[in-house]
């Protein structure tokens, strides 16, 4: 199978190319520094800096994962800017050049994420509920799911893939939150009762392939384990993993003091499920928090 890949040099991206190049596929990754793509996802994988370079080249799948990292600094105008433009604009460029094919590929695999709801409070989230709030990172999932979804015209098989927090042993959230840890200053957020979606990085490759190889499957999918946790529950999950104490609050006042409108993403939540992954057949390794956590982390 010949699959191209939007971000393909991030977390997810990695693991994907990692994988797939074991089963022999032909990889390429769409990339702002293309001389990187083989250190970076391996040997054989070719990078390219503009679409055009590949011709009218047959693919048979698209992988867009795409997306400057919503949470590592605080939404100025310009970051905004740039998380649209990143996701969004990217998106509706990708889109418009797989219509210039003359040769279609049959699916095309798009990032989105559970922050698609919104701040979903206590509400139980499948892919059929409608957004609960319209805050930024809301608004920024359902116009890249709209993006993508244009490729429908095109006869493509176009899923969305909501993902929540991905758990990973050499990168993404957990290795910023592990320094603290350590230390014995892990702390839950605010009141601790906000749900954390998570999933660890071996079930969401697993669920894209899946996607990927089954025909039936499209539109959008919640990939998250099927328990959903609490911050507070969360926290003392990971400490207890790593042996340290985890006494300590942050106040919900001082992150938006110190975060404001960003602050949302650590002090809001989604109990999102998985109801059609599970309904269709897709089988997660990890289930349990605590398990997802000593397979990483002891």
């Amino acid at each position: 199978m010949r699959v191209l890949l939007s971000g393909g040099t991030g977390l997810i991206g990695r693991a994907l190319c990692d994988q797939w190049r074991l089963q022999g596929h032909d990889l390429i990754v769409w990339s702002r520094t293309p001389e990187q793509v083989p250190a970076l996802c391996g040997e054989g994988v070719r990078g390219v800096a503009q679409l055009e370079e590949l011709g009218d080249i047959e693919l048979d799948a698209v992988v867009n994962l795409a997306g400057a990292p919503i949470a590592d600094r605080p939404w100025t105008r310009k970051r905004k800017a740039l998380l649209w433009d990143s996701r969004i604009h990217l998106t509706e460029r990708l889109v418009d050049w797989l219509g210039t094919l003359n040769h279609t590929p049959a699916v095309l695999v798009s990032g989105s994420a559970v922050g698609w709801y919104g701040d979903g409070g206590e509400h139980p989230l499948s892919e059929d509920c409608a957004p609960i709030s319209n805050d930024f990172a809301s608004q920024l999932c359902v116009a890249w799911e709209e993006s993508a979804q244009r490729a429908e015209s095109l006869g493509m098989r176009v899923v969305m893939v909501r993902t929540g927090l991905v758990l990973a042993g050499d990168g993404g959230f957990l290795q910023r939150l592990l320094p603290s840890f350590r230390l014995g200053l892990g702390a839950r957020l605010g009141s601790g009762r906000q749900w954390m979606p998570w999933i660890h990085l071996q079930d969401e490759i697993a669920l894209i392939d899946f996607l990927l190889q089954h025909p039936s499957a499209s539109g959008p999918y919640n990939a998250c384990a099927p328990q959903p946790v609490r911050n507070a529950e969360f926290t003392q999950a990971l400490a207890g993993t790593l042996h340290r104490p985890a006494f300590l609050a942050v106040p919900a006042a001082l992150l938006r003091l110190g975060l404001g409108e960003m602050s949302g993403l650590l002090l809001g939540g989604q109990k999102a499920l998985p109801g059609r992954l599970q309904g269709e057949g897709f089988v997660f390794r990890f289930n349990d928090l605590q398990a997802a956590l000593a397979d990483l982390l002891d």
